[in-house]
């Protein structure tokens, strides 16, 4: 697909392609599926999750940059597939209990949103966190509720010419933590470290 257009700015900018690009392929969206967003900012995620998946429910609690979401799904309308439902709203409030795939583009009331996704059994659930402190604690909460999968951290650096040769910038690294709160096919859900994890075979998780 060609690289979608984000004619508006929110003021907090757009979560970048490179790092779009690894959660597109860690949520694998499919036609059928709902896909939910908290914190839909500049709606570059939105947008990107319209274009696969079936429908997309995206939250944003500052009126203002959910209007720069509308108007930027609107600049790219014609790639956009899904039934797209945006609200201004607090998650986990406002969230939907069907959807398949869960992104969180902050860590405001992060805890929250993670117990609606283990009460719901969201199958795919992906965060990205910019400082180090706030990852020790969403790599733990995602451990608490037996739903963490892998935690990845990258850097992308671009370049750019210095004195007839290349340099590079470099980005501020992203953490991602990418989990599940559905069961595996034993009826067991699968803990961090690869064991059977302490939670319910309903997918439900000891607090």
């Amino acid at each position: 697909m060609p690289p979608i257009a984000l004619p508006h700015d929110a003021k907090a900018g757009p979560t970048k392609s490179e790092v779009r690009a690894v959660v597109g392929s860690k949520l694998a969206l499919e036609p059928d599926d709902h896909f939910a967003e908290v914190g839909s900012c500049t709606g570059a995620v939105t947008i990107e999750a319209a274009q696969r998946a079936g429908r997309v429910t995206a939250l944003e609690r500052k009126p203002e940059r959910l209007e720069t979401t509308e108007q930027n799904l609107a600049a790219n309308e014609e790639s956009v597939r899904a039934d797209v439902d945006l609200r201004n709203a607090e998650a986990p409030e406002g969230l939907p209990d069907d959807a398949d795939a869960l992104f969180l583009g902050g860590s405001r009331n992060f805890e929250g949103v993670l117990d609606h996704a283990v009460d719901t059994g969201v199958d795919r659930v992906v965060m990205n966190v910019s400082r180090l402190e706030v990852a020790g604690r969403a790599t733990q909460a995602f451990r608490e509720r037996d739903i963490l999968e892998e935690v990845i951290q990258f850097q992308v650096s671009h370049g750019y010419e210095l004195a007839g040769a290349t340099s590079f910038n470099s980005e501020n690294p992203v953490y991602m933590l990418v989990g599940s709160a559905t069961p595996d096919d034993d009826g067991e859900t699968v803990a961090a470290d690869g064991g059977e994890a302490s939670g319910d075979a309903d997918g439900g998780s000891q607090r």
